[in-house]
């Protein structure tokens, strides 16, 4: 796995200590995956490379691609209201929440827990708001619920029908809202308040999907060859440049994602662009809750993917890996 050797000493550093129960670590160019390899066990199951993982919040830029494709075709724009797809959306707000709001984390819309008791369509039309749309960014999953909405709304199609199709033509077979695939269990789910059986049954747009390394890895190829130019693919070069560009400028950032941390946030991706720890501040991607990790480095020609199973991991510096894999090129 060289010249790699760095990046997988890490993870099998951090399984080894106990900080990460498994640890999935693979790395792809727009060729084609380059190293891929499995470390660890979760109560007795060994990791394999092939194995499904919770992906938590990589489900956004899933569902992002998703919107970005219907915007594509000319059935969505990013100023198009929420209020189009959920008319009762917004009543009591004398501001307008579009699609710009909800893919940049900045609609203000109250976050409630991972997995709302009253369901996500309930909790994302519950009354309030945290901030005017577009004045503040802090960070929202429920708003992915309304990302779906508008989808269904412009294609007749739901969100996950919509992934699995062009998910599917990319290589990424496995991708699926279907918990009985049986992904690693998050070893602190139960301590951390979230049951994710219940989890699993709210089909989340914005944290719900279950997928493999591999699955990953095969997008990761496709964006770098996107940003290379290819056209036919998941979306257009265009289209990956639009959802690159910065959607949340100077504006404040509120917990978690408070500007020291140094992103900005565009069409559903992470923008690492003002990361102090990076060697290449050229990236883009997400991460998960439970620590999954999926970045792509489009000057360097790199995307690299983590796939691990635990949501409190105190000493795991995911900037430590990053730069072991940039390094290594």
């Amino acid at each position: 796995m060289t010249p790699y050797g760095a990046a997988f000493d890490w993870a099998r550093r951090h399984v080894d200590a106990g900080r990460l129960p498994t640890a999935v670590l693979g790395i792809a160019t727009a060729d084609g995956v380059v190293a891929l390899d499995a470390f660890g066990a979760t109560d007795g199951r060994p990791a394999r490379v092939d194995d499904p993982y919770w992906l938590f919040s990589i489900t956004k830029v899933l569902t992002g691609l998703t919107a970005a494709r219907a915007v594509e075709r000319g059935l969505l724009t990013t100023e198009t209201p929420l209020s189009d797809a959920i008319p009762e959306f917004g009543a009591a707000r004398d501001d307008v929440v579009r699609l710009r709001h909800l893919v940049s984390h900045t609609s203000g819309i109250p976050e409630p827990g991972l997995d709302p008791a009253q369901g996500l369509r309930a909790a994302l039309l519950a009354p309030g708001r945290d901030f005017a749309a577009g004045t503040a960014s802090r960070y929202s999953t429920v708003a992915f619920d309304g990302i779906a909405a508008l989808v269904h709304h412009a294609t007749g199609r739901e969100w996950d029908a919509d992934l699995a199709a062009w998910a599917g033509a990319a290589g990424a077979t496995g991708l699926t809202l279907d918990a009985s695939v049986e992904p690693h269990a998050v070893v602190d789910a139960a301590e951390q308040g979230l049951d994710l059986r219940s989890f699993a049954r709210l089909r989340n747009p914005g944290a719900g999907m279950i997928g493999t390394a591999s699955d990953l890895l095969a997008l990761g190829s496709a964006l770098l060859r996107i940003g290379q130019g290819e056209t036919g693919g998941i979306v257009q070069p265009a289209t990956l440049a639009m959802m690159r560009r910065p959607l949340t400028g100077d504006i404040p950032r509120l917990e978690p994602y408070v500007a020291e941390r140094g992103q900005d946030w565009g069409f559903t991706f992470n923008l690492r662009t003002r990361a102090p720890g990076l060697i290449d501040r050229d990236v883009y991607g997400h991460g998960g809750w439970a620590g999954t990790e999926f970045w792509v480095h489009p000057s360097a020609g790199v995307a690299f993917v983590l796939m691990t199973n635990r949501a409190e991991r105190p000493g795991v510096d995911l900037d430590e890996l990053d730069n072991a894999v940039v390094a290594a090129l």
